[in-house]
């Protein structure tokens, strides 16, 4: 269930607390399960209780994969509800620690933007994109990127700032009709408040637009997931169970299938796929909670159809120029995706 579903749709209280007991169940997984969980609590308006989940995983003993990016969603749950000045602080602090995990950066330049900090919220974005894409104004920069140019370019517009290369990038990334400047007019605002239902119609349809290709940008399901074991996750995995030697006689043959049973399903018009990556704690795990052996190779779809639910798979083919999804650090392009 998504964070952002309506109240009268879900019970949040109840998918948060459902989110608590799956990272119980797979603690590798705990960091992503429970930022959503707090999500959840934050919709329903209890955001003390997911200030509570972030110290959670802030102080937990395992390392996190992104700590700047929980500093931060704490960092915006507590301005909401009278914490500024200790706001302030995490927000400086994530700043200072310039992290190379874009959404890190998103979440402290909207929390600033939401409170009318439109300059500090300007300095953030740019301050990211300075990080991550340095003097590139490539066509195509990496996705995850995206939200800072188009935060960046919703802000300058806001303050009236003439238009710069990043903001000309940004309003070439959108697919939909409208463009950033339009979207981000900050006339529209005006229009809102209008008594003449015509125009608040066209405001209402445009704010539709732009809020069907935002959900289409975050949802992006992958129906269909391969299952990718890195190297020592598989020589620990056949080397427990035998019998999936079957299925994976070597490495570099489980590779080359996941490849070729991929641009296989491409062919045929299969959209959205994806890759999950496998481990051999999860996986034991996941069977022992099915009530099968691990030996079973038909339970193998169904623990990469489960992680894909979670949210583990990545998008195939990886972006141009991005680095293969096999891990060798090769670009795609020079590596599986050659032809």
């Amino acid at each position: 269930m998504r964070p952002d579903t309506p109240a009268e749709n879900v019970d949040h209280h109840a998918e948060a607390a459902r989110l608590e007991r799956t990272a119980g169940l797979y603690p590798e997984d705990a960091e992503a399960l429970l930022v959503r969980a707090a999500a959840h609590l934050e919709v329903a308006g209890d955001r003390s209780a997911a200030s509570t989940l972030y110290d959670r995983l802030l102080q937990s003993e395992s390392g996190l994969e992104n700590p700047n990016l929980v500093r931060a969603l704490k960092a915006s749950n507590l301005w909401e509800y009278d914490h500024e000045a200790e706001a302030r602080a995490i927000i400086d602090g994530v700043r200072r620690a310039a992290p190379r995990d874009p959404a890190a950066w998103v979440v402290v330049a909207e929390a600033l933007e939401s409170h009318d900090e439109l300059e500090a919220a300007q300095d953030t974005f740019t301050e990211g994109l300075t990080l991550l894409l340095g003097d590139s104004t490539s066509p195509e920069p990496p996705y995850a990127t995206r939200p800072l140019l188009v935060g960046r370019h919703r802000v300058r517009r806001m303050l009236a700032v003439a238009h710069d290369e990043w903001d000309t990038l940004a309003d070439s990334l959108p697919s939909s009709s409208i463009t950033l400047d339009e979207l981000h007019d900050p006339k529209r605002v005006w229009s809102l408040g209008s008594d003449n239902p015509a125009e608040l119609e066209a405001e209402i349809n445009r704010l539709r637009a732009e809020l069907d290709a935002y959900r289409e940008a975050l949802s992006r399901p992958f129906p269909v997931a391969i299952l990718h074991w890195p190297a020592a996750e598989l020589s620990e995995l056949v080397a427990a169970y035998p019998d999936l030697a079957t299925e994976y006689p070597s490495y570099e043959e489980h590779l080359a299938t996941i490849e070729s049973s991929l641009r296989e399903l491409a062919a045929s018009g299969t959209a959205n796929l994806g890759i999950v990556p496998g481990t051999f704690p999860s996986y034991e795990a996941f069977a022992a909670s099915e009530g099968a052996s691990p030996s079973d190779a038909t339970l193998l779809p169904q623990y990469a159809t489960t992680l894909a639910a979670r949210g583990l798979a990545t998008a195939w083919p990886p972006e141009r120029g991005a680095a293969c999804w096999c891990g060798s650090g090769d670009t795609y392009a020079e590596c599986h995706g050659a032809v």
